[in-house]
């Protein structure tokens, strides 16, 4: 536990200003019996000294001392230049006492120095390590040991432990002599327990329960998996982003007013952590009221730009939303060639019916252009992945706006730790230069995981993934999974921005291996698939892809003829390209209470194979938080189709089968076709729908334990051609249940329940479902 830090050879260090500390608060200089500090008029004449004379230096050179007394030989000073050069030389912190006597024409100087560091050792230290904590201090091996330097750096390593949470860790500095007036310098660190948050209380809140209003701040309060969560320990800072985040929630929702009037912190009775309370005032709730554009720039007609505004009167007023149309404004005016025109929102409050009334005006802005972008702090991530979230660059009109917007996209990146991005002014007056400080934080992660579900057994992965992968902002995963008969290995890499545009560059690879049913048969499948994604709009993103994929059909031992046939075909590869989109309306960044996602493609593949097909999926959802946000209900519908065009038509690794996540109570190919011998053979067809609602149990909110209720329905059915004896019909089946949701720190847990109220003689029910998924 020792930092050793060797200096060149011959290399000679002037003194650190870091060590210019008082070492001697109060001294006397004598000269002739008379203190300078207290001088009398008699010692008031000046001197001059013919030789200075120092005493007591080992280790420091006398031309330092020289330089701290600011006079040299032969020159005339006075009394209060000669008290002044005693207090910088005592000031210097490079001695433990300083004595300045005249002797005639002889200055004699008596210094007692401080030791030097010969090294530095910290004991006691588990949580940081001594590289952590070695870089903080500023007593280094090879300078001059000085106390008030030494508990200084004491208060910083116990500033380190406080920051993690453990308030009770203690530091005391010893120091060992050694020879040659040397020293070794000690921090004994007793680190203490983590002081966790025990308690996290609400007063004042009305419109929200202390539940939702837990789940919006950082800060969180310990529970029955402490030792696995960091952000239940108590940091002043967190909580101080906690009031932020509570006011742009309230904001969002119409409370404009709301304030966080204090946060009170209270130590435990047995003082192993503390209890946080929020003093809130909620306010009155705003909704928007009458909306308008009017223009006060000649040339431009308003009335093009109310179709802009996509509010809608009576719904709660959210200042995010406001921005957003404001934002579409002024793009549409950057487009028509007016850059220096803007947009300003005016509000009108009319307290008595709750409404904000909003008339978007269009202004003359000022004429000031960005000079520059500057960007500090990113030592690993390049410059130009922070650059592409700007549309603004150098020489473009500046927007506040925009850079606003630039600023929450760079923190969504999930690089930093910290974004702060500020503008001031540049080399001239219509100038404005851009500063971008961020802390990078890690991108990578390595997982070992488990999974486990009934009827599939358990599961282990492996995966290592990077969202930044070198600095590029590009992701980059390999994944390697086994569980009971089945085997997955993965590669995927995306280039979020390829050719500096908002084009996603996509390589996805996977190969399986099966065993299914019981062991009847065994299958492989390959897939190479890249792909490039773009934006359509702000929600709606298109995707198109290509590649190749092959699958094949072994050691079958059953005695179905349709299973035989499909054996018999061999291995199969053949080319495949496809098209779809993704629609999430949460990638406005806005925090709303209802959701949208939907997601389609359509695909032709066996391109080259024995038989060619079209394959079309979809799925919609919808989840929305009711009942003062504390129920969330979740409505889903998904289906898909495969249709053989051509050659021999569709296999069982084509098509679709059912698995127990998308309708509960039924088995692992559990539902639809099956031939003679009971063989599951998937289908053409398939539907399922979804409703699921989850709620608080009054449990305490730590624990993370949810309950559920839900109703779910589906069917697989249609083959090319089937014999007499199969029914490949379409059979609606569904099922009630119940389930209990854990939100453990290693995955989320379901356990469920569920009755099959329609199903068929031929289906494998499966009533009780466990899930978990994890990373450790």
């Amino acid at each position: 536990m020792t930092y050793d830090e060797r200096r060149v050879a011959g290399e000679k260090r002037a003194p650190s200003s870091s060590f210019l500390k008082p070492a001697v608060t109060a001294a006397l200089i004598g000269f002739s019996g008379t203190s300078m500090l207290a001088p009398t008029p008699a010692a008031a004449q000046s001197y001059a000294f013919s030789s200075v004379q120092i005493e007591g230096l080992n280790a420091i050179e006398a031309s330092t001392v020289m330089s701290y007394l600011g006079f040299g030989r032969g020159e005339t000073v006075s009394a209060a230049e000669l008290n002044d050069a005693y207090k910088r030389l005592a000031g210097s912190g490079l001695f433990a006492d300083v004595t300045v006597v005249p002797r005639g024409s002889t200055l004699v100087v008596k210094v007692q120095e401080f030791p030097l560091i010969s090294r530095i050792n910290i004991e006691g230290n588990r949580r940081l390590k001594d590289d952590q904590l070695l870089a903080m201090l500023q007593s280094k091996p090879r300078y001059v040991y000085n106390p008030e330097v030494a508990a200084q750096d004491a208060e910083t390593i116990a500033q380190a432990y406080a920051d993690q949470g453990r308030l009770a860790a203690t530091v005391k500095p010893v120091i060992i002599r050694r020879p040659n007036n040397r020293v070794d310098l000690v921090f004994e660190v007793s680190e203490g327990k983590n002081s966790e948050i025990e308690r996290l209380n609400f007063t004042g809140n009305r419109a929200f329960s202390d539940s939702r209003l837990r789940r919006v701040i950082a800060s969180k309060q310990a529970g029955l998996l402490r030792f696995l969560i960091s952000a239940d320990t108590f940091d002043p800072a967190r909580v101080e982003f906690d009031k932020k985040l509570l006011k742009d929630f309230y904001a969002s929702r119409g409370y404009i007013d709301m304030d966080v009037v204090a946060v009170t912190s209270r130590v435990t009775p047995q003082q192993d952590g503390y209890f946080v309370s929020y003093e809130i005032r909620e306010g009155q709730k705003f909704s928007f009221g009458q909306l308008d554009a009017v223009s006060e720039v000649e040339g431009i007609d308003a009335a093009a730009f109310r179709s802009m505004i996509n509010l809608r009167p009576g719904t709660a007023y959210n200042p995010a939303l406001v921005d957003r149309v404001s934002q579409r404004m002024e793009k549409r005016l950057g487009d028509m060639g007016y850059d220096f025109v803007r947009v300003d929102p005016r509000i009108t409050r009319n307290d008595r019916d709750g409404t904000l009334d909003i008339t978007f005006a269009i202004v003359k802005g000022p004429r000031v252009v960005v000079e520059r972008i500057d960007i500090e702090g990113n030592t690993t991530t390049l410059d130009r992945v922070v650059r592409q979230q700007f549309t603004t660059v150098e020489g473009d009109p500046f927007n506040p706006r925009e850079i606003r917007a630039a600023a929450e996209r760079i923190r969504a990146l999930g690089y930093f730790s910290n974004v702060d991005v500020q503008s001031r002014q540049g080399t001239a007056p219509d100038n404005v230069i851009i500063d971008v400080n961020v802390e990078e934080q890690g991108t990578g992660s390595f997982a070992i995981g488990g999974t486990y579900a009934l009827g599939l057994g358990i599961g282990l992965s492996a995966s290592f993934s990077d969202t930044n992968f070198l600095g590029r902002g590009q992701y980059f995963s390999l994944r390697a999974s086994a569980g009971v008969g089945v085997r997955n290995y993965s590669f995927a890499f995306a280039e979020p921005f390829l050719f500096g545009q908002d084009l996603r560059l996509g390589i996805n690879a996977n190969y399986n291996t099966t065993s299914w049913q019981s062991g009847l048969f065994d299958t492989w499948s390959a897939n190479l698939q890249p792909s490039l994604e773009f934006p359509a709009s702000e929600t709606l993103r298109l995707r198109g892809y290509a590649g190749v994929s092959g699958a094949n059909i072994m050691n079958y031992t059953g005695g179905s003829r349709t299973m035989l046939a499909e054996q018999a075909r061999g291995r199969q590869i053949g080319g495949l390209v496809g098209a779809g989109f993704s629609y999430d309306s949460r990638r406005t960044g806005l925090d709303s209470s209802t959701f949208y996602v939907g997601r389609g493609a359509v695909e032709v593949g066996g391109l080259g194979a024995d038989g060619q097909y079209v394959k079309a999926t979809g799925l919609v959802n919808v989840t929305s938080l009711v009942f003062h946000e504390t129920v969330t209900l979740s409505a889903t519908v998904e289906g898909g189709a495969i249709q053989p065009v051509a050659g021999a038509g569709t296999r069982i690794t084509d098509r679709f089968m059912m698995s127990p996540d998308q309708v509960l109570g039924f088995a692992p190919y559990g539902m639809g076709p099956r031939d003679r011998a009971g063989v599951a053979l998937g289908g053409n067809y398939y539907a399922a729908g979804r409703l699921e609602a989850k709620f608080p149990l009054g449990l305490p909110e730590e624990y993370g334990i949810n309950g559920g209720l839900f109703a779910m329905a589906g069917s697989v059915w249609g083959l090319d051609s089937s014999p007499a004896w199969v029914d490949d019909t379409m059979h609606l089946r569904a099922s009630v249940g119940a389930a209990i949701h854990w939100d453990t720190p290693i995955g989320p847990l379901r356990f469920s329940y569920a009755f099959p109220v329609m199903k068929q003689s031929s289906d494998v029910v499966q009533n009780f479902g466990l899930s978990l998924s994890t990373s450790f």
